[in-house]
Formats: C-alpha cells, sequence, structure tokens
C-alpha cells in the first residue's frame, strides 16, 4: 500500500517539478528566437506570445511514461504511443514554425493512431462487445482521431487545455484505482496531471507561453490512447464523462458550424469558451467553470465504476445534464457593473 502511495506522489510531483523547470526553459528559448504567436481577428490575446510551450509537458510526460513502462508489467505495451507521439511532436512543431497543410498533419495522425491501436487491451473492446473486434477499433480509430484534434481546437485560451489536461490524468488515476485496473494505466494518469499542473504555472491567464501544437496535438493523442485503454478495461461510462466537457463543447461548435456551410477546418473563435471571454468572462474565470463541471463529471465517473458497467446508461445522463448547463452559462453575457 505505502509503495503505491509513494508511486503516486513521484508521478504526479515529480512530473510537477519537471515540467515546471523545464517550460521556463523552453520560455527562455522561445523569447530568445523570437517564437512568438501574434495576435489576429481569430486570437483570444491581444499581445505577440511566445509559442511552443508544450515541448516542456511532452517531454516530461515522454519520460515519465518511459519509466513508467519500464517499471510496471508488460511495459512495450505503450511504445506505439510513445513513437507515435514523439512523431506529433515532429511534425507539429513544423506546422508551428512554417505552417503546413491539413493533408500532412491529418496522415501523420493516422499514421500514429494506427500503430496506437496495438497497445489496446488485446482481449478488450472499446464498445464492450456492441461490435465485432475490427468495427471495434476501427470506430476506436476515428473517435481517437477526432479527439487529437478537438483537443488541439480547443487550445484556445489560458490555462484550458492544461487544466483539461490535467483533470483528465488525475480523474483516470482516480477512476484506475476504484476500479481495480492496471496501476500502470493510474501513474500514466498521474504523469500526465502534473507534467499539465507544472506547464500551468506559465500559462494560467495571463499567459505567459502558449502551447502550440507541438503540445496540443501530441496530448491529445496520449490522452486518447489512455481514455481507450480504460474504456477497454470495462470502465467505458467512466472514460466518456471525465473528458464529456471537451467533447461536448467542439463537437457540437463542429455540426453548427457544419449546418453553417463554415469551413470546419479553419480557425475560428466560435466554441462555447471563446464565446464566453467574448461576452465578458476572464480566461480564467471560463477555466475555474469547466474544472468545477469537470469535479462534477468525474464524481459520476467514479459512482458509475462503483454501481458497475451496467449503471453507465443511467450516469450518463446526469452528465449531460450538467454540460447543457454549463454550455447555458458560457452562452449568456456577463452583465457590467453598476
Amino acid at each position: 500500500m505505502s509503495s503505491g502511495i509513494t508511486s503516486d506522489l513521484l508521478a504526479i510531483l515529480g512530473t510537477f517539478a519537471a515540467s515546471w523547470l523545464l517550460t521556463g526553459r523552453v520560455l527562455a528559448y522561445l523569447r530568445r528566437r523570437a517564437i512568438l504567436d501574434h495576435p489576429n481577428d481569430r486570437s483570444s490575446h491581444s499581445i505577440p506570445t511566445p509559442r511552443g510551450g508544450g515541448w516542456g509537458v511532452m517531454l516530461t510526460l515522454l519520460l515519465a511514461w518511459a519509466l513508467v513502462a519500464l517499471t510496471t508489467d508488460g511495459g512495450l505495451r505503450v511504445l506505439p504511443i510513445l513513437i507515435g507521439a514523439a512523431a506529433l511532436m515532429a511534425v507539429s512543431w513544423m506546422d508551428d514554425r512554417r505552417g503546413l497543410g491539413p493533408a500532412p498533419r491529418f496522415l501523420a495522425q493516422i499514421a500514429a493512431v494506427a500503430a496506437g491501436l496495438t497497445a489496446l487491451p488485446a482481449d478488450g473492446l472499446v464498445f464492450q462487445g456492441l461490435l465485432p473486434l475490427w468495427a471495434d477499433r476501427l470506430v476506436a480509430a476515428v473517435g481517437w482521431l477526432w479527439f487529437v484534434n478537438l483537443f488541439n481546437f480547443m487550445d484556445g485560451i489560458d490555462g484550458l487545455a492544461g487544466s483539461e489536461a490535467a483533470a483528465i490524468g488525475a480523474g483516470l488515476a482516480l477512476v484506475v484505482a476504484v476500479g481495480g485496473l492496471d496501476p500502470a494505466y493510474g501513474l500514466y494518469g498521474l504523469a500526465a496531471a502534473g507534467a499539465a499542473m507544472g506547464f500551468l504555472v506559465w500559462n494560467w491567464h495571463p499567459a505567459k507561453l502558449f502551447m502550440g501544437d507541438v503540445g496540443s496535438v501530441p496530448l491529445g493523442f496520449t490522452l486518447g490512447w489512455l481514455l481507450l485503454a480504460v474504456a477497454a478495461s470495462g470502465l467505458w461510462a467512466a472514460a466518456l464523462l471525465v473528458p464529456a466537457y471537451f467533447l461536448a463543447d467542439a463537437t457540437f461548435t463542429l455540426l453548427r458550424r457544419l449546418a453553417e456551410g463554415k469551413k470546419v477546418w479553419q480557425a475560428h473563435r466560435e466554441h462555447f469558451y471563446q464565446k464566453a471571454t467574448q461576452r465578458g468572462r476572464s480566461h480564467a474565470q471560463v477555466v475555474r467553470l469547466v474544472l468545477a463541471l469537470n469535479v462534477a463529471l468525474l464524481a459520476l465517473a467514479v459512482v458509475s465504476v462503483l454501481l458497475g458497467a451496467a449503471s453507465g446508461w443511467t450516469v450518463l445522463p446526469a452528465g449531460a445534464a450538467a454540460i447543457v448547463l454549463l454550455l447555458a452559462l458560457l452562452a449568456r453575457p456577463v452583465r457590467a457593473a453598476a
């Protein structure tokens, strides 16, 4: 018991410290090289800000996950995830620096996800037997690709993507512990949470630097694998509830833009969280509201684990109602002080 607690503390505190220090070094490098995100009509910031802080998050996460893999049974299982994330970092950094078209970005994501499918539990079905294995993996791959991209889309205001990564990582660690799954999954979650929180020291509003695609794309990839692995291990409802806010905001916005005939692959400021800042809420206020929702969603996820797999369909409506309430709140203008 004490050994497990020690490992958990090392995973989250060690990655927090490493990410905080490394992100600070990355910030100094970005400033020296003047690698900046300049404001435009789709931005949520008003001054040029260094972009590329995701290096600090992801280098910390990949090293921590490699250490977890080496010290737990079945360590080679996560190797395709580490390689895929590293490849996505390289492609995304090129996109951050020079700008790539959608085709090379998407092809790299497809390749990483295809390789990453081999890292899912061999005897586990993400959709709990509703689909044959080949269809289960195909639909999981499509969902994984969407999660990678939506995580990138949702990295649009100070502190949001880092906070969501921390909430997903820590939330999955708790779900794994309550559900009695492979402890390695919990360590992966805690390491991701620690790395994200170390980055948040620098990215909380007003942000000193931004994550950039070099962070948001591979972070979405690694967290997507962890969510699918937990779902394939039987805790499908919990794996759906923990990231549900990001899933809902990004998906509703995509469907709305499709219905309006807009180019969905172009950058925009139409997500609920972005509109909330346009209507008078600060970045920090929006992120705090999302974190409050995440706590409620995590509580429901734990309830679904305690009640058993069959309870998912009864717990999910409560999660959906909580999300709708938050989206409605974000859509309301903030009254100016008298």
